[in-house]
């Protein structure tokens, strides 16, 4: 049962519906106009929120696509990064086989070249292993270089590999000489344990007549290493032995301790 209150809602309702439907055609077309102005505006914030809400929407799942793609770029960036590094670790590398090429190519000896695969752990700084042996027709004593100068000789031969006894070491010392006007004689052989890139030359004369930045070479003396193989610059020298002979220190041409490739200087 609707109470009084309802029946005189409903009533009004009608009596305004059936005065509206009376209504002139421009006075219905006025008042749906002035009605649309005040509920339109409300329409328009419904519809706002419903855009706010998906536009919410799409964002938390674009960031989301963001952060995959950022982290997808970060990958692939960092592959390019190592395949850039590659490229040229292999470029640097061409370029210096193409070096020793060109040197090897220049040069009047029969050279082989071999790449550098091990250092001996009891003897870092004094042997290498090389990647050439008995079966590449390598044999014991013969000189090894690269294109500074004199690295060593070979020590000892297996079929694939082979030991290279370097400068500085006691095993190998070298008849040498100085290049300049006297062309002094003398042997050079080890310094000491604490600079790997210097030699001494013993054995010189008393007074010898020698000078900071002169050439020191092999002699040729002693039927291992062929004569001129540059070994290295006279740093100084000092008496010896009582001032029986002079000594001097020689700064090595090669760096021992950065090889990579080197010439074994074959039989003819």
């Amino acid at each position: 049962m609707l109470k009084r209150p309802h029946y005189i809602g409903l009533g009004v309702v009608v009596l305004l519906t059936l005065t509206i439907l009376n209504l002139p055609s421009a006075a219905r077309s006025r008042l749906k106009q002035s009605v649309g102005s005040v509920f339109l505006p409300l329409f328009g914030l419904a519809n706002a929120g419903h855009a706010a809400i998906g536009r919410v929407s799409d964002s938390t799942a674009t960031h989301g696509q963001l952060v995959t793609e950022n982290q997808a770029l970060r990958r692939e960036n960092q592959e390019l990064r190592l395949q850039i590094d590659h490229s040229k670790e292999v470029e640097r590398e061409n370029s210096r086989l193409r070096q020793l090429l060109g040197w090897q190519q220049q040069r009047s000896w029969k050279l082989k070249l071999a790449n550098v695969v091990l250092r001996e752990p009891a003897n870092w700084w004094r042997t290498v292993q090389i990647d050439l042996g008995s079966r590449d027709g390598i044999k014991l004593n013969m000189p090894v270089l690269s294109t500074e100068g004199l690295v060593g000789r070979v020590s000892a031969v297996s079929l694939t590999q082979s030991q290279v006894v370097l400068l500085g070491d006691a095993n190998c010392k070298v008849a040498a000489l100085v290049q300049n006007e006297t062309r002094l004689a003398g042997v050079v052989g080890p310094y000491g344990p604490i600079d790997g890139s210097l030699v001494s030359m013993t054995y010189l004369p008393p007074n010898a007549n020698v000078k900071p930045g002169q050439n020191v070479v092999t002699s040729g003396n002693g039927g291992i290493f062929p004569k001129e193989i540059l070994i290295g610059k006279i740093v100084d020298a000092h008496p010896a032995e009582f001032g029986l002979s002079t000594e001097a220190r020689v700064k090595l041409a090669a760096d021992l301790n950065s090889l990579e490739e080197v010439f074994v200087l074959m039989d003819k």
